[in-house]
C-alpha cells in the first residue's frame, strides 16, 4: 500500500480508503446507469447480439469518467480524481482535451 499511496502522492490511509471506495461506487454505478441508457436509445441485446456487451462497454466509459469526479467530489476528494481523470485521458491519447492546462492543476 505505501508503494500505491507514493505514486498517487497521498500521505493519510483514511485518504486511500476513501480513494478504494469511490472507485468501487463509480464502477458499480456507470454499469447499473448502463443498462437503463441502453434502453434510452433502443440498444438491445437481441438486436445487436454479441456486439452488445461492446457497445455497453462504450456506453459505460464517458459515464464512468463523469461519475468519477462527480463522486470523488462528494467524497472530498475532487483534486485527486480531476489529476487521475487527465492523466488517464491523456495516456489515452485524449490529451487535446486539456490543451489549455497547467501541468498539476
Amino acid at each position: 500500500m505505501n508503494r500505491l499511496k507514493k505514486r498517487w502522492g497521498i500521505t493519510s490511509n483514511l485518504q486511500l480508503a476513501i480513494i478504494f471506495i469511490v472507485f468501487a461506487i463509480t464502477g458499480s454505478a456507470s454499469a447499473w446507469l448502463s443498462k437503463p441508457f441502453c434502453a434510452w436509445l433502443g440498444i438491445t441485446k437481441a438486436d445487436f447480439g454479441g456486439w452488445f456487451t461492446l457497445i455497453r462497454l462504450l456506453i459505460i466509459f464517458p459515464i464512468y469518467q463523469v461519475l468519477l469526479v462527480a463522486i470523488g467530489t462528494i467524497f472530498g476528494q475532487f483534486r485527486f480524481f480531476w489529476t487521475f481523470e487527465k492523466k488517464m485521458l491523456k495516456n489515452m491519447g485524449l490529451g487535446f482535451l486539456f490543451k489549455n492546462d497547467q501541468p498539476n492543476s
